[in-house]
């Protein structure tokens, strides 16, 4: 830990304890006193009260900066196959930042809450510090299941969790001020590959409409948003979604024939 931060710490603990042990020998004294005054005891309860609230947080921002000082940069270890760039999953985040953070009493746990707006979840992380102090940060992501040019891409389960996994790592990074190599923009980058027009994004939708359900899936777990498809993978993607539609037109033609054979014996 950096030194001057941990003078810091303990300076703050040493005023705030005297202070808190000063209030406490009040209160105890007045409560000894049978003509106490009971309205002037509860306000030197609510100042005892605010007063290790305060320090708490106090110990939460000396903590935060000490394990800040600690942490580095975390090198990405997945890659983003629709825009081909590389990120850092939440299980290398974690691993990288866990171990710091508890060593500094962090603890972190998410939960999700109903977003401003419709098609979006709000995914919330509690930091709680072993002093007392609890600090929420919150992040609004989509869960409509909307592609970047506004048709369906996947079901509104995965839409939710997907919108969920993502507000978890980046809310990670955010929390605790982590860079993430050169290139985590996720496939934003400024200068990303070209992707798939307009007019390709449909041919590849009506194809995939005419496919199983079973293909459907796939494909969306392959290119969760069609639209960020880079326009190299095109021919490929969609001759492959032809030859899946066309196997599935024949197994249900065939279907529909033994049918008919099974109600004319």
């Amino acid at each position: 830990m950096n030194t001057a931060i941990a003078q810091r710490q303990e300076s703050a603990a040493i005023v705030q304890a005297t202070e808190s042990t000063t209030i406490l020998q009040v209160i105890q004294r007045a409560a000894a006193d049978p003509q106490c005054d009971i309205e002037k005891m509860e306000r030197l309860m609510a100042m005892h009260e605010r007063m290790q609230a305060k320090s708490a947080e106090t110990q939460f921002n000396l903590a935060l900066s000490a394990a800040q000082s600690e942490m580095r940069p975390v090198s990405a270890d997945a890659e983003n196959k629709q825009t081909r760039s590389r990120y850092a999953t939440y299980a290398k985040l974690d691993g990288a930042l866990r171990p710091i953070y508890t060593s500094h009493g962090f603890s972190l746990s998410f939960n999700s809450e109903p977003a401003k707006s419709e098609g979006e979840i709000r995914v919330v992380c509690y930091v709680s510090h072993a002093a007392g102090h609890t600090r929420s940060y919150m992040l609004d992501m989509p869960a409509d299941g909307k592609g970047a040019k506004g048709g369906d891409v996947m079901t509104k389960t995965h839409a939710v969790g997907s919108g969920a996994s993502y507000g978890m790592r980046y809310l990670l990074k955010m929390i605790f001020n982590v860079a993430v190599g050169e290139d985590d923009d996720d496939g934003n980058a400024a200068t990303a590959p070209k992707l798939i027009t307009q007019v390709q994004l449909y041919r590849l939708q009506g194809v995939l409409s005419q496919c199983s359900q079973g293909t459907q899936s796939k494909f969306s777990e392959a290119w969760p948003d069609p639209a960020c498809m880079t326009a190299d993978r095109f021919d490929t993607e969609i001759v492959a979604l032809e030859g899946a539609a066309a196997k599935y037109k024949d197994h249900l033609a065939n279907q529909v024939k033994e049918s008919g054979n099974a109600d004319n014996p």
